[in-house]
């Protein structure tokens, strides 16, 4: 039922249509939205899956973001966890897609795409989230390599990695221009889970420890003091992409809710026959359109070559937000059976909540849209002084 007249848009070439109706197939016949308490088993599993679909090939090497895009929305709508799976190895991997040096490139990217090896993201920490210039886990030069003390937290894929591209302090200069990245390899002396994190939407998440931890000059991404420039580019593609999975959220919630509110008898009518009714739907419709526009708007910019740092936050931002709202108002049709474990809208209800928060809050995306505009401003400004 999910309306795909979006793919005829401008902003979409024809391999892209037939990317999402591939994939869509493939998905509703291999993909199963019911996981028991094993969640670590059933992350490898989604991640083996996807690489032999094939799939993952989109979420490495040369970036296609309106194809990774495609490829959350199309997942989330299906399932949460398969749309996890995937995303997390694009953004374990990407710093290396776009900065890894030509042996990192052949030793890693080949068994992420296969499914082989499961990629993390280590930029946050205890007192460092939004703040990526507060990081305090430190690298310090040590022969012809570095040495890793600190923690990392609220890692996806903590703890079932084979390896993490790791944001560290190396200090060429204060605040972010003194951060470095590298490749950390999941048993690595030094490198240990200190917890693990249950959340309400279970996911593999955890905090590590570096104590130590010796890695070779030859896993640095980028040059030294470049971390924030190669952590910035990654989440340009993947905030992104994180919005395409909130709208992949919010058109399941949508289709639910109509066809609940068609079928369910109330005072000798439909629940769509009702006002209110046809006011919330036309709402949720709305919003999810616009927020599709924006989403594949910045797309489409960086696929093109465009900086999209304002366009990406404005597409986080309004695309997470829609789908809280989009979700929140189909569980509500639903009444008691949308608060019942494992529903399709009660798990989406728990889905939702971290994309407004996870690779920069809300707030941090006004943050970044009015600095961006205020510096876009400053050239006429001056000229007026």
């Amino acid at each position: 039922m999910a309306d795909k007249t979006y793919l005829d848009w401008p902003f979409f070439e024809p391999a892209h249509g037939a990317l999402e109706q591939a994939l869509d197939a493939w998905a509703g016949a291999n993909i199963n939205a019911t996981h028991g308490r094993d969640v670590d088993g059933v992350c490898r599993t989604l991640v083996r899956q996807l690489g032999d679909g094939g799939w993952l090939d989109h979420a490495v090497g040369a970036i296609d973001t309106r194809a990774i895009c495609l490829i959350r929305e199309t997942l989330a709508r299906h399932d949460g966890l398969a749309d996890f799976a995937f995303a997390m190895q694009g953004l374990g991997s990407g710093a290396i897609s776009l900065f890894g040096s030509v042996a990192n490139k052949e030793r890693y990217l080949p068994r992420v795409a296969r499914g082989e090896a499961i990629a993390a993201f280590a930029l946050s920490e205890p007192q460092a989230g939004s703040d990526v210039a507060a990081l305090q886990c430190a690298a310090v030069p040590d022969g012809d390599g570095y040495v890793l003390t600190g923690e990392k937290t609220w890692i996806s894929n903590g703890g079932i990695a084979d390896f993490y591209v790791v944001f560290a302090r190396t200090g060429e200069a204060p605040g972010a221009r003194g951060i470095s990245a590298f490749i950390v390899d999941a048993d690595t002396p030094g490198l240990s889970v200190a917890e693990r994190i249950e959340v309400i939407a279970p996911h593999p998440l955890a905090r590590l420890r570096f104590d130590g931890c010796r890695v070779p000059g030859t896993q640095r991404l980028g040059e030294a003091g470049q971390g924030f420039k190669v952590a910035m580019a990654t989440l340009d593609v993947f905030r992104t992409s994180v919005a395409a999975a909130a709208l992949g959220f919010a058109r399941r919630a949508f289709d639910e809710a109509i066809a609940h509110a068609s079928t369910r008898k109330m005072f000798g009518q439909t629940l769509a026959d009702f006002q209110l009714t046809q006011a919330k739907l036309a709402e949720m419709a709305t919003g999810i359109d616009a927020a599709a526009l924006l989403t594949y708007r910045a797309a489409w910019q960086r696929d093109q070559g465009r900086k999209v740092t304002k366009e990406a936050a404005m597409a986080k931002m309004t695309a997470t937000e829609t789908a809280q709202k989009v979700i929140d108002a189909a569980l509500q049709m639903f009444g008691g059976m949308g608060v019942v474990s494992e529903h399709p809208v009660e798990r989406l209800y728990r889905e939702i909540r971290a994309l407004r928060i996870y690779e920069g809050a809300t707030e941090v995306q006004q943050l970044i849209i009015a600095r961006e505009l205020l510096r876009e401003a400053a050239p006429a400004l001056e000229g007026k002084a």
